[in-house]
């Protein structure tokens, strides 16, 4: 007897900078970061799966330009994108689905990163 997947509420998500060590308790690693993390190789970074498409467009990075005072704006602007493209978050939730996950990302600021952003954006 195969055992059950928990639901999708009941799975561990997490958010991680994608140059912080790998952990087993990190579960799936999805890079969800349209670019590759500057100097980080590929070995390193033991990525599982790199959704750039569910990252925010190049317009709209370029424009928050991780400017705190912009949060707002960029997280109501990022959801927006988010819901246009709902084939993207399907995708990441089909990855989600299978066990704890971790979210990677590549900027400094810890509390306004576009994955802290599509955590919040994925909560129920």
């Amino acid at each position: 007897m195969e055992p059950k997947q928990p639901p999708a509420t009941a799975m561990k998500l997490h958010i991680k900078r994608a140059y912080d060590a790998p952990e087993k308790a990190d579960g799936t690693r999805i890079l969800v970061d349209r670019l590759w993390p500057r100097g980080l190789g590929r070995d390193k970074a033991a990525i599982d799966l790199w959704l750039k498409d569910v990252a925010p467009s190049t317009e709209l990075r370029q424009w928050y330009a991780h400017e705190p005072e912009r949060w707002p704006e960029f997280r109501r602007r990022y959801f927006a994108e988010l819901d246009r493209h709902p084939e993207v978050v399907a995708e990441l939730r089909a990855a989600l689905g299978k066990g704890s996950a971790t979210l990677l990302y590549a900027a400094k600021d810890t509390e306004h990163s576009n994955a802290q952003a599509l955590l919040e954006y994925l909560q129920p």
